[in-house]
């Protein structure tokens, strides 16, 4: 991956890879693949300013598994990777380490 570096709350989003089949075996065409909902911080910026110049670190880290909003975001691709940029407000939730 090219080195990007995310500003204030924004992370960049490594999206998982959509189901190919679904639990009974039965394969799913890309036309009715769902986009998916989890992914993996590539990078995250230093974290946000309040009004009052007060600095807000990031609760996200690069590797941390997440949850997001199945639109949120902005899709991007580099280096022929897509990948989605968004605020650390569009997270939902971590997904618990193994």
């Amino acid at each position: 991956m090219t080195t990007l570096k995310p500003l204030a709350d924004r992370v960049v989003i490594k999206p998982s890879a959509a189901e190919e089949k679904t639990k009974g075996g039965i394969i799913v065409p890309d036309t009715a693949k769902e986009k998916p909902v989890w992914g993996e911080v590539l990078a995250a910026g230093p974290g946000r300013t309040t009004d009052e110049g007060k600095h807000i670190p990031m609760e996200v880290k690069v590797g941390d598994k997440v949850l997001y909003g199945k639109y949120s975001g902005t899709e991007i691709t580099i280096d022929g990777e897509e990948m989605l940029i968004m605020r650390e407000s569009d997270i939902f939730a971590l997904m618990p380490k193994k």
